[in-house]
């Protein structure tokens, strides 16, 4: 399943109970900004750190493109995770869409 940007930030606006998960390195996390209140878990690191990922909670797999989120959520899907998004764009889509972004 993917969703926009928009639809990212319609889902935050509006309160739901959304797990952004941030896939990209703490360089370009703090460099190029990320979702206000994402949680950073470089890609690399998530198949060792699937007990910080709530079952129980929406998720939205963002990265700088949304190539490396797409693999994100796949291995959250392959590890029993239901409800689980890639958020098409990335970051580079979030900052056009002039979206708010926190550094």
């Amino acid at each position: 399943m993917n969703m926009t940007v928009n639809d990212l930030a319609t889902r935050l606006d509006r309160g739901d109970d959304l797990l952004v998960l941030d896939v990209r390195s703490p360089e370009e996390f703090v460099q190029d900004g990320h979702v206000r209140g994402a949680t950073l878990i470089p890609l690399p690191d998530l198949a060792m750190r699937l007990n910080e990922v709530p079952t129980n909670r929406p998720i939205a797999c963002f990265c700088r493109s949304g190539n490396r989120s797409q693999v994100a959520a796949d291995l959250l899907r392959n590890n029993g995770y239901a409800n689980v998004s890639n958020v098409l764009g990335g970051i580079k889509s979030w900052r056009e869409a002039n979206l708010p972004t926190e550094f």
